[in-house]
């Protein structure tokens, strides 16, 4: 599915929308002389160059600060770059940071933890004095702050805070103990390290394919604890994330707050954080590089800002190399090597389509080097990456018809068909599933890397979940993100996990699953 691109503050609806902050009104003297509070600072990742601080404010007093002013100063040329969970400021070596417009304060005996980056050179002594509405502050106070999950600030006024909680005042669950399972094909099943087969039932969560190379952030709303129980609650056992090929591999399009090692750290704080959940990964190829202005073109740009028909050799090798090295080891995260390929748009037969979407090269009605899928197969395993992988067929990824014949080779032979299901696609009736997909899905084990409807009902799902489960095929729908249901496939309202009314179908079946 292509999230829709935010072009103006008018046009943001349906992929988040542009925060309007505005002042907060100060503490009155009565709530700042009784206000007691410690506070306790931590450098979670120096690169040399700069770091990321994460600044925890514990209430130590009998009431809650309902609205806060954080302030300390650093004694070196420490300067501010990106702040989140808070409106971060500097004004020489003095730092400011004000709640969020979004915070509810801060109860009594709660902390709040607010992350920024810095760069620097030289020394990176800490600030040893803090205030908080202008009263001194005690330090090492109160809870420890965790690493950050996403380097950036949203342009959203929903958080990104660290994936491993804080406490906060609206009381942040702790993580589950227990880890997800590791797969690997048998047949056509997933399977865990055990032999027993695994059935995926989960959702996607969309913004990371978007947000960084929109220069809003890395995220598109929170990916905390909190944001993770909520889907957990619904009873999934994967998140499928897409990726920006550019963010990934820090290109110059990118604002560096968002990219290379800011944005992997981000992904992999991510992806740990489902893990400690239980939850399987799948990370995504979703935008890639490549002028294409053909057929069913979604944008001219050279960069990674919309969806392509099929990734860039340039890119998406070098991508997987670096994706598979980052996650080899850690099989409960799959690789979908690319989202929705669409080489049928310029080609003009099914045999030149299917030869491009495995060999790459030089494909028809497509100006730049193409990264086949076995081309990404093996940049994955020249790794010694053994991950499960998905690949997408054609037309978006609802045709399958000759994913069999065209299957890549593998030395491992953990390879997956990935399809996409929606109500608008040509394969969405029971007659098509059966004579092309049901095919497929007895050779090779098959997940529906995609499904939803953009009517905001749950009657596609209906018939199509029901005859998935009867195949004993995995899913994921589209999409955990608080966009308007009507305008695309919206599962929830809010990030606690009010469903749309999509959404309210999709959790009704998990629940009958049991």
């Amino acid at each position: 599915m292509r999230p829709l691109i935010r072009l103006t503050a008018a046009t943001a609806v349906t992929a988040g929308f542009v925060a309007v902050l505005l002042p907060l009104a100060g503490p009155s003297s009565a709530a700042t002389a009784s206000l007691s509070c410690g506070v306790s600072y931590a450098d979670t990742n120096d690169w040399g160059t700069g770091f990321t601080a994460a600044v925890t404010i514990t209430d130590t007093g009998s009431a809650a600060i309902p609205g806060w002013t954080l302030g300390f100063a650093y004694s070196g040329n420490q300067t501010l770059q990106s702040g989140w969970n808070g409106n971060w400021s500097q004004s020489g070596q003095r730092v400011t940071v004000t709640a969020p417009s979004w915070s509810g304060g801060i109860a009594a005996g709660a902390g709040y933890t607010t992350d920024a980056n810095f760069g620097y050179s030289g020394g990176n002594s800490a600030p040893t004095a803090f205030t908080v509405d202008g009263v001194a502050c005690g330090t090492g106070a109160g809870p420890s702050p965790s690493p950050s999950a996403s380097a950036s600030a949203s342009a959203s006024p929903t958080p990104t805070p660290s994936p491993t909680p804080s406490p906060s005042a609206s009381g942040t669950p702790t993580a589950p103990a227990g880890s997800a399972p590791e797969l690997q094909v048998s047949g056509n099943k997933l399977v865990d390290s055990t032999g027993r087969t695994v059935t995926l039932h989960g959702v996607n969560r969309s913004g990371a394919e978007f947000s960084c190379v929109q220069g809003d952030g890395i995220f598109d709303g929170p990916v905390d604890q909190a944001s993770v129980s909520a889907m957990t609650a619904w009873g999934i056992n994967a998140v499928r994330v897409p990726l920006n090929e550019d963010c990934w591999l820090g290109l110059s399009d990118v604002d560096a707050a968002y990219a290379g090692g800011n944005y992997i750290t981000a992904i992999k704080d991510y992806v740990s954080l489902l893990h400690q959940n239980g939850l399987v990964a799948i990370l995504d190829l979703h935008w890639t590089d490549g002028v294409y202005t053909g057929n069913s073109s979604a944008c001219s740009s050279a960069t990674a800002t919309c969806q392509k028909p099929m990734p860039d050799a340039a890119g998406a090798i070098p991508f997987w190399t670096s994706v598979a090295s980052t996650f080899k080891g850690d099989d409960a995260t799959v690789f979908d090597l690319f989202n929705e390929p669409y080489p049928d748009r310029a080609a003009s037969t099914a045999a030149q389509a299917w030869t491009c979407w495995r060999d790459g090269g030089s494909c028809p009605g497509i100006g730049y080097q193409v990264a086949g899928m076995q081309s990404m197969v093996n940049a994955v395993r020249s790794t010694g990456a053994d991950n499960v992988l998905m690949l997408g067929g054609l037309a978006y990824s609802n045709d399958l018809s000759q994913w069999p014949a065209y299957e890549p080779t593998d030395p491992d032979h953990d390879l997956v068909a990935s399809w996409h299901s929606y109500n608008f696609n040509t394969c969405s009736n029971a007659s098509c599933w059966n004579s092309q997909v049901a095919p497929v899905l007895a050779q090779v084990p098959l997940v529906t890397g995609e499904l939803g409807e953009n009517d905001c009902a749950a009657g596609y799902l209906d018939s199509l979940l029901p005859w998935l489960d009867q195949e004993g095929a995995s899913y994921l729908a589209w999409t955990w993100n608080t966009w308007d249901c009507s305008s695309g496939p919206a599962l929830i309202s809010d990030y606690s996990g009010t469903p749309t009314a999509y959404g309210a179908g999709f959790k009704a079946h998990l629940a009958a699953l049991g």
